[in-house]
């Protein structure tokens, strides 16, 4: 229905909105209704996830990753005003609403150069604060960060203006130009603090503005980063027979160091508020892809933890919230999981990844000849399933547990060989910590001799 007027909206497979170019999300509201109660025309959505950018109002269904064709978006230079909210005693008890004007084509559908109006209204259901979203909403409308490239050579000579002012009203203290006292006395001193407190204002003042003037800078280049990533793999695709091995491979390490640059829009708890860490869920579970792949399907939580805080930039998550960004995962339809061995060791794994076909390459290597003789080590592992060591050893320890493999403890480390007493049934087995895999029988001869 939301495609009938609005714009459409495009999903990653985790549910999440792939956002336009520098477009950065600012505020999140669950459980809203859009409709128009003056045009039958617009479409009523129900029960949904309202999601303000620094462009659009997104809106998004509950079920967005089983819906994808039903998100929708509201360009913010379609919407040409928004009302004050009015107060009463009936709204008291009333669910909170936002209403602004958008402007329609012709043909009804949502657009910046409409020849119409419309009052659309958000009814928001569920938690969240109405205010703060409605003066974020006014905020990014008046800030029209979609004009951006069109405003940003101004932006250089306001903030010259801004420092010479600051420079010239800094100027003064008890003493005038000519060296005569001003103020004297109890005044004075007094007179004299409130100016150290004003000039250090305006130095945090001036502080500040450089540093979101190089957070600006950073998003550019996370932007561009982005871009010529892009570029690369279209490039690849298009000249794949064109290129050697060697010019393959640089660009491939290009594309991973431009893939760790960042993340444009990064989920926050000021943004997303009580959705943080769903949001955040569904942003790692795109994010950790790309590792996976290049990691062989699986990969150290520790790893992804370093990875998705470097390409977040200034907004780190703490270990708590990705652990939880992970365990929600089970509610969402995407495609990784979190695994935990029986060492206690925490892994990412894609649904794809079978332990059974890592259990036939892991057989496959015991059963060579050098094996056999001196058995193979976690490194060993690790070049066949093209996981790092700690990963391989965590899957021989998996087939140890099963039967498939036993172990040899010696000081140059931990050596695995294939299990040569298939007969032993394996519902008797049991991993002892220490030493190893034992038969139960083993042990009730032995207390019998």
């Amino acid at each position: 229905m939301a495609g009938n007027c609005l714009p459409p909206v495009k999903l990653t497979g985790s549910g999440r909105p792939v956002l336009e170019p520098n477009e950065i999300e600012c505020f999140f509201l669950s459980g809203v209704d859009l409709l128009s109660e003056d045009d039958p025309s617009f479409p009523h959505l129900k029960s949904g996830l309202l999601i303000l950018t620094t462009h659009r109002l997104l809106w998004l269904p509950d079920s967005a990753a089983s819906a994808g064709g039903t998100a929708g978006a509201i360009p913010l230079a379609a919407v040409s005003h928004i009302f004050s909210p009015k107060m009463s005693l009936r709204k008291v008890f009333a669910s909170p609403r936002v209403r602004f004007q958008v402007s329609l084509s012709p043909e009804g559908r949502v657009s910046a150069a409409g020849s119409r109006s419309v009052v659309a209204t958000a009814v928001v259901r569920g938690k969240g604060d109405c205010d703060a979203f409605l003066a974020k909403f006014t905020e990014n409308c008046r800030a029209r960060a979609w004009q951006e490239a069109e405003s940003g050579s101004s932006s250089g000579s306001n903030s010259a203006v801004m420092a010479a002012t600051a420079t010239s009203s800094s100027s003064g203290g008890i003493y005038s130009s000519d060296g005569t006292v001003r103020m004297v006395g109890v005044s004075g001193i007094l007179r004299k603090e409130q100016e150290m407190w004003e000039s250090t204002d305006r130095s945090l003042q001036e502080a500040f503005q450089d540093l979101n003037a190089l957070m600006s800078k950073a998003k550019e280049m996370v932007m561009l980063a982005e871009k010529m990533r892009l570029k690369l793999l279209s490039g690849s695709n298009s000249q794949t027979n064109a290129t050697n091995d060697e010019e393959m491979g640089s660009k491939e390490e290009m594309q991973d160091w431009l893939l760790s640059v960042g993340i444009i829009s990064p989920v926050t708890k000021e943004s997303a508020g009580a959705l943080y860490h769903q949001q955040l869920s569904r942003q790692l579970a795109d994010f950790v892809k790309v590792p996976l792949e290049k990691a062989g399907g699986i990969i150290n939580l520790i790893d992804i933890y370093c990875l998705f805080n470097r390409a977040r930039g200034t907004e780190l998550i703490s270990p708590d919230d990705l652990l939880q960004a992970c365990s929600l995962w089970e509610k969402f339809d995407v495609q990784v999981v979190l695994r935990k061995f029986d060492s206690g060791v925490m892994v990412i794994q894609t649904k794809s990844h079978s332990d059974e076909e890592v259990f036939n390459k892991v057989k496959m290597l015991v059963l060579k000849p050098d094996a056999l003789r001196a058995g193979i080590s976690a490194s060993d592992a690790a070049r066949t399933l093209g996981v790092a060591p700690a990963m391989a050893k965590e899957h021989l320890l998996s087939a140890e547990s099963k039967g498939l493999l036993c172990r040899d403890i010696s000081p140059d480390g931990f050596r695995f060989y294939i299990n040569l007493f298939v007969e032993i049934d394996r519902d008797y087995m049991y991993l002892v910590k220490d030493q190893g895999i034992y038969a139960s029988w083993v042990q009730a001869n032995d207390t019998h001799a």
